[in-house]
């Protein structure tokens, strides 16, 4: 198993559905961390190509020069979801509860997650469906920097260090068979930790864990 049972706990383990029910028209994460992560959709997404932007919200940072064929879109909240333009399609599910998405197998060219992976309790479930609904040859991008919702968080971020954080976002891919090696993209920040999570100076770390599904 990929994740003990205590890695996966919660501090504040009510239902996820309750804790995202109201909607939340905010980003979680600074310009600079979005527009190296609009930048890294330009350079890795491909026009005309379908699109499957995993724990969505009212925003996608998706390049908006760029037209796909489809952009579906999933999240906690139908509000924030109805909000993002870039979605032509959406559904509502809570994958702690029920990982099985419901989409076709090879369906998609690239699946994306920003700021959400540290929120999965059954990561290799999840990357399992990832996967299977990937064409051979798309590809994943897995952003995320050091904010959370702490309460939220599984205890296995919580604890960890960014580079830590880094490895376990590798290892849920590497516990999948049929995905290439992952690469990882870093920019770090000058500030330390505990200034940049009170919002002082610097800009947040920018991390993406990147793998493609062999054919």
């Amino acid at each position: 198993m990929l994740l003990r049972p205590h890695q996966r706990t919660k501090l504040d383990d009510t239902n996820d559905t309750d804790f995202y029910a109201m909607p939340r028209f905010v980003t979680h994460v600074d310009e600079g961390f979005i527009d190296q992560l609009t930048q890294l959709y330009r350079d890795r997404l491909k026009p005309n190509t379908r699109i499957f932007d995993m724990m969505s919200s009212w925003v996608s940072h998706l390049p908006e020069e760029i037209e796909f064929s489809h952009v579906e879109g999933h999240g906690l909240n139908e509000e924030e979801l109805a909000r993002n333009p870039q979605l032509a399609h959406y559904f509502v599910q809570n994958l702690n509860e029920n990982p099985s998405l419901p989409l076709a197998d090879e369906d998609f060219d690239a699946v994306l997650n920003c700021v959400s992976v540290q929120y999965l309790q059954y990561p290799d479930a999840i990357f399992s469906e990832i996967h299977r609904i990937l064409k051979p040859g798309g590809i994943a991008i897995i952003s995320f920097s050091n904010r959370m919702f702490y309460q939220k968080a599984i205890t296995a971020w919580r604890d960890g260090t960014e580079a830590s954080r880094v490895e376990l976002v590798k290892s849920y891919f590497q516990s999948v068979p049929g995905f290439s090696p992952p690469e990882v993209i870093t920019r770090q920040s000058s500030v330390p930790n505990f200034l940049q999570m009170l919002g002082v100076g610097g800009g947040d770390p920018f991390y993406a864990v990147i793998a493609q599904r062999l054919g």
